[in-house]
């Protein structure tokens, strides 16, 4: 049994979670941060990271996640860090309740940076359904792990033509993927782990089909950085509704991370995803 703000068991081949105060597989996969899952009946869930398979199912005293790697999975949920304590602060100190206890099972996911890239440049101007089947697609190019595809490695991404991301569903974006896989090439992925968030950003800038906000994207679910805010037209609102003005995506990004300070990421996605849910239920 592991107590760090939620409850949980790990198995030889799954994680047990009986404690859903901080846990919420709906939260968590369909608020914007991920696109290589699909849901099943009943808030189940199948999820796909890197070569990495898991079925989260909802169960009548909880969750399960079934896995052949439990310990890779446990990362990837971030189940070790107190989000009970994360939303007490978020709470009591700056005042947004409402969008937390809205959200209440968000969880940041540690996703591949490789995916997050790719995934995030799709995402612009686009829609989560058809970002997904664009990811689907693009697994095929990975190694066949049996039941389902690995996500390609950086080699394999390469081989992908821009006719081939077309097929897919990338649309214009197709030719900044085919660049972006060469522009990989230039860096080792796991060095840029130390990077500073500001040489980070730069970097990302520096990509092909990445801007402000799909850099700040990458890096709050690529990198986990807290201190970043990635801004779009929910946001917007929000920020109005706490400053009572607009101004532009990066002074407000930056206002934003000023406000909230490290815990900029994890107030950026309760917001977020109770803003948009709120509003288009309108």
């Amino acid at each position: 049994m592991v107590k760090l703000g939620m409850e949980y068991t790990k198995l030889k081949d799954k994680i047990l979670i009986k404690d859903c105060s901080d846990f919420n597989a709906l939260h968590i996969l369909e608020c914007g941060q991920v696109f290589t899952y699909s849901k099943k009946a009943n808030e189940s869930y199948d999820v796909f990271s890197k070569d990495k398979y898991a079925q989260v199912n909802k169960m009548d005293d909880g969750y399960e996640i079934v896995t052949n790697d439990v310990d890779y999975f446990e990362n990837y949920f971030d189940l070790k860090t107190d989000y009970s304590k994360i939303k007490n602060i978020l709470v009591n100190k700056y005042k947004i309740a409402d969008a937390v206890n809205f959200g209440y099972g968000i969880r940041i996911l540690k996703q591949d940076i490789l995916e997050v890239i790719i995934g995030f440049i799709i995402s612009s101007n686009n829609n989560i359904e058809r970002i997904k089947k664009t990811m689907a697609k693009i697994r095929e190019f990975g190694a066949n792990m049996g039941s389902y595809y690995a996500f390609p490695n950086l080699e394999q991404l390469q081989k992908i033509t821009e006719q081939d991301y077309a097929k897919m569903g990338a649309g214009y974006r197709a030719k900044y993927l085919v660049e972006v896989a060469k522009q990989l090439t230039q860096v080792n992925l796991l060095d840029t782990y130390s990077w500073s968030t500001s040489k980070l950003k730069e970097w990302l800038l520096s990509l092909m089909g990445v801007g402000p906000k799909v850099a700040d994207c990458i890096l709050l679910f690529g990198y986990s950085r807290g201190d970043s805010f990635p801004v779009d037209t929910w946001i917007e609102k929000v920020y109005i509704d706490l400053f009572g003005k607009t101004v532009s995506r990066n002074v407000m990004s930056k206002n934003l991370i000023e406000y909230f300070g490290d815990l900029s990421g994890y107030a950026q996605q309760y917001l977020f995803y109770f803003k948009r849910s709120t509003e288009k239920n309108k």
